[in-house]
Parts: structure tokens; sequence; C-alpha cells
């Protein structure tokens, strides 16, 4: 292992979207990806994220799985509260793609 290479967190996202047009639908493999990268540690998230897939996980598009990545940076109950609407956005601002997926999850 080369030590002088800079350290890759490859646990988030999916490279392979990287330069893609947001507005491309997403392949087979990449929704799959995305659908595991999204199971979370609360019940009541997961039921809120499967929810999501039924409706939409069809016709999802580039652009909403770079946004669900970026939800699924939150923490559990952060993401909960956000969810019910009982806390306000993080503090670092969301994408306009995660602000999408967001209304989406509501929804």
């Amino acid at each position: 292992m080369d030590v002088d290479l800079p350290f890759r967190d490859t646990s988030v996202g999916d490279p392979t979207l990287d330069g893609l047009d947001a507005k491309q639908a997403l392949g087979e493999r990449a929704l799959s990806k995305l659908h595991w990268r999204s199971r979370r540690g609360l019940l009541e998230n997961d039921l809120f994220i499967k929810r999501f897939f039924e409706r939409h996980g069809s016709h999802l598009t580039v652009s909403h799985a770079r946004g669900m990545y970026e939800l699924m940076d939150l923490s559990d109950n952060d993401l909960l509260d956000i969810f019910l609407q009982r806390k306000e956005l993080p503090e670092k601002p969301l994408t306009e793609e995660a602000l999408e997926v967001l209304q989406l999850l509501r929804h």
C-alpha cells in the first residue's frame, strides 16, 4: 500500500456517477448501490426510504442519487428530524439535488 496516496473515503456516494449528466436515468447497478447505501439504523427512516424507492425508484436520475447520498451522510436522528420537519435543515446547506430528494421523501 502506497502511504503517499491521499486517503479517499469510498464508503459514501458512488464514484461511477462522477461526470455523468445529472438528468441521465439511473442504471440498474447504480440504483442497487443507492438502495443498499440508503439502509439506516432507525426503522422510521427506513420506512420513509422504502416508500421513496417504491414510488420513485423506476425514474430516479443521477441527480436524485447524488442528493440521496448527501442526505445519507446525515446522522440517523438528524435525518429523521428533518424528514418529520421537527428540525431545520443542517448547518451545512444542502445542495439543490438533496433538497429535491428531501421533498420526494417527505411526500
